[in-house]
């Protein structure tokens, strides 16, 4: 098995390409070994010294870590990922629940069709470009002209995402629904 490493724009996050589809549908975010017990793939990584973060998304693992050098963490992460991959094990424990939320999203009942319009411009143009450096966005809510958005993954404690928030979704945004005026991340 060949896994490949991609850098992100995030120099704490590496993404990590198994050429195995890795979710089927959605995304998994864990931000601690606690959260990290409902998958072995996860646990195992969380084991490795210095991890603080694990994303599984379509194709990709998305890992963050707090300290050390990527150069002695990578040799562990490889590991794990194959010896999970090789093993069969599922991705997530039988009594894992699947879907998760970031809360309930919040708009007003007329601003449905605009809220509507946000979220394939988001699907379609936005989560794409995130995914391919290791992370995710998902819409939460929009009020007053501003659209709120949390970022996971590779994109959640990048130095850019701010950037990317206001140059990029935000324009972007902007250009194809006149009522947006302005985009805030959301922390979770």
């Amino acid at each position: 098995m060949f896994i490949q490493t991609e850098a992100t724009p995030n120099p704490a996050t590496l993404k990590f390409l198994p050429g195995k589809t890795v979710m089927e549908a959605g995304v998994l975010e864990f931000k601690n070994s606690d959260e990290a017990r409902r998958s072995p793939l996860a646990a195992a990584l969380f084991g490795v010294d210095g991890v603080s973060g694990v994303m599984f998304g379509f194709d990709f693992i998305a890992v963050s870590k707090d300290n050390g050098e990527w150069q002695h963490l990578k040799p562990a992460i490889l590991g794990a990922i194959m010896e999970h991959f090789m093993s069969g094990a599922p991705l997530l424990n039988d009594d894992a629940v699947t879907v998760t939320s970031d809360g309930e999203e919040f708009f007003a009942p007329e601003d449905a069709e605009t809220v509507e319009t946000i979220k394939e411009l988001l699907e379609t143009r936005v989560r794409p470009a995130v995914a391919s450096d290791g992370g995710d966005i998902t819409f939460r809510g929009f009020r007053d002209g501003t659209v709120y958005l949390t970022m996971k993954g590779a994109c959640a404690g990048c130095p850019s995402s701010t950037a990317t928030l206001k140059s990029g979704i935000q324009n972007l945004l902007k250009h194809f629904v006149p009522e947006v005026r302005e985009v805030e991340q959301m922390t979770v």
